[in-house]
């Protein structure tokens, strides 16, 4: 039996780094959480940026091999995207990025989103209606779709300047940095973090 990855990590304060973050090294040891189309399917779930009956749908109705050929892509475009990302982080990005980021642009044009008017229950039992952004998701190719949104939105929405990969030894996670001084420097005290004081105090006592 194969062995399973762990639950995916996600530590990056924006769902287009931890995309980045599904082939990570948290402590010593390399995770790639898409490895298959299972795999993909399963991370696309715990991100929770598609709807569970419709990764059931999709995963009931693909044709043999087509989630494993999903989940290839999607490691490319991955791949792809981690280059923009540490060439970029740690600086605002200006419009020279507009032409590196054209494959990202092409992706999103396949979408297929439309706009409903639906009812949501708020306090006090009140029901209102808002408008829904839905998705119509002919194909496994649309799982693509909100991952290219999430990619889309850390480019337009987020301070390129505090992006930061951590400086754990082998950790390869990126992150925002959200705090007020802008001195993050590791994934996770509880791990990196704990690593990096543990290793200062075995260096102050030699």
């Amino acid at each position: 039996m194969a062995e399973r990855n762990p639950p995916a990590i996600f530590v990056g304060d924006a769902a287009g780094l931890d995309f980045l973050n599904s082939l990570a090294t948290p402590v010593d040891r390399p995770f790639e959480w898409l490895n298959d189309g299972e795999g993909f399917i399963q991370w696309l779930r715990e991100a929770g940026l598609v709807p569970e009956r419709r990764l059931q749908s999709i995963a009931r109705n693909a044709m043999p091999g087509e989630l494993d050929s999903l989940a290839a892509q999607a490691r490319s475009l991955r791949e792809w995207f981690r280059e923009f990302v540490r060439e970029h982080k740690g600086r605002p990005l200006d419009a020279s990025a507009l032409e590196q980021l054209e494959p990202l642009n092409r992706l999103l044009s396949r979408d297929e989103q439309f706009r409903q008017i639906v009812t949501t229950e708020e306090e006090k039992g009140t029901i209102r209606l808002r408008w829904s952004t839905e998705r119509q998701w002919k194909s496994p190719d649309a799982l693509l779709s909100p991952i290219a949104e999430a990619m889309g939105e850390l480019v337009c929405t987020e301070e390129f300047s505090d992006v930061k990969a951590c400086e754990g030894h082998n950790c390869t996670l990126l992150f925002i940095d959200r705090t007020r001084g802008k001195k993050r420097r590791w994934c996770s005290m509880a791990v990196c973090g704990n690593r990096a004081k543990q290793a200062a105090h075995r260096a102050r006592a030699n």
